[in-house]
């Protein structure tokens, strides 16, 4: 099994992909902002039996991005999969509602959510392609699917995301190499924006998603390839 590259390794859905795919037998290699969780990360899936890495960096900083995919393909050789889905930098942010959002914030989001994700296809997919074999799959947020004016900048990012997953889907078609959004509204349980709304509210009543099911899901689209996408909706 060639390994899985997972970006935005947090404790929520990053780890559940981590340990569904690593149980079928993928090397599993972790890329977040945060070294100080990496450690705990990697022990845990290798408790598991899972052979994983981690490395450090920011995916906004092409240079880093860069280095960071050279370091784990030199230490487990070339990507299979590629899951992104980089969590927020501040799990505590409310963005802009839409009808205040300025140009800067979409900006930003598009930076923040959209830019990486090209930078990181265009790192995995050459190689993919020439072995003819290879998975990519996006997380995306609601508002790329349901109006919610709330998610300011977000919306339109995550709809512009979305539709690069499943525009690569039809351009990969006969090539080997599949391509899937997995389109998410609502709270990851165990992960930090989950935390942080039950610290706050309470843990009753919220929107609330099992990243275990969801990894499953993942995990079946990519075996199967029957659909390019799988929404899930706590929100609406």
């Amino acid at each position: 099994m060639k390994p899985i590259l997972i970006v935005g390794a947090g404790p929520g859905l990053g780890l559940s992909m981590a340990r569904r795919f690593g149980r079928d037998g993928h090397p599993v290699a972790l890329i977040s902002r945060r070294p100080d969780r990496h450690d705990a990360y990697v022990s845990s899936l290798r408790a598991d039996g899972v052979t994983a890495i981690a490395v450090a960096a920011d995916v906004t900083d092409p240079d880093r991005t860069r280095a960071a995919v050279a370091t784990v393909t030199d230490r487990l050789g070339p990507i299979g999969t590629l899951y992104y889905g980089p969590g927020a930098a501040d799990p505590t942010a409310h963005p802009v509602p839409i009808d205040q959002t300025e140009p800067h914030h979409l900006d930003e989001a598009i930076r923040a959510l959209v830019r990486p994700a090209v930078d990181l296809t265009g790192l995995v997919l050459p190689g993919m392609l020439d072995h003819g074999a290879g998975t990519l799959l996006y997380v995306t947020g609601l508002g790329a699917v349901v109006p919610l004016p709330m998610l300011g900048a977000l919306a339109p990012a995550s709809a512009a995301l979305r539709t690069y997953a499943l525009t690569l889907n039809a351009a990969l078609t006969d090539t080997g190499v599949y391509a899937g959004t997995l389109v998410i509204g609502g709270l990851i349980e165990r992960g930090d924006i989950h935390r942080h709304a039950v610290a706050t509210f309470g843990p009753e009543g919220l929107p609330t998603l099992n990243p275990d099911e969801i990894a499953d899901s993942a995990a079946d689209l990519a075996t199967t390839r029957k659909t390019p996408e799988k929404v899930f909706n706590a929100l609406t």
